[in-house]
């Protein structure tokens, strides 16, 4: 059974930064594309950023250049450094992977920068 469990979400000023870690049970991340989303409120989810399973990246145009994915194989975690956060970085993030066509989603951790 694949799981993904989001965690280091939290409350953060302006300027900012969080480390947001992805740990995954039930396949070896290695083998699999990973991807880092998000959902402010009344908002769709967006793909903030996206690794192969080769380490290429990929990110949307806000975050280029404050955040940077990555992976972990031997803890089987993918992680989102953020950077010089701002208010509009505020949102669920979620972690996904997509495996036979079938998306999984963790359960989100909350990010909120404000002052």
């Amino acid at each position: 059974q694949v799981q993904l469990v989001e965690s280091g979400g939290g409350l953060v000023q302006p300027g900012g930064s969080l480390r947001l870690s992805c740990a995954a049970s039930g396949i070896n991340l290695s083998r699999y594309a990973m991807a880092w989303y998000r959902q402010a409120p009344g908002k769709q989810r967006e793909l903030v950023a996206s690794i192969t399973s080769r380490g290429g990246t990929n990110y949307a145009d806000s975050v280029k250049g404050r955040f940077t994915i990555s992976r972990e194989y031997t803890e089987n975690t993918v992680y989102l450094q953020m950077n010089s956060l701002k208010p509009e970085d505020t949102a669920v993030y979620y972690c996904n992977t997509i495996i036979d066509l079938l998306h999984f989603w963790g359960q989100g951790t909350q990010v909120t920068v404000s002052s």
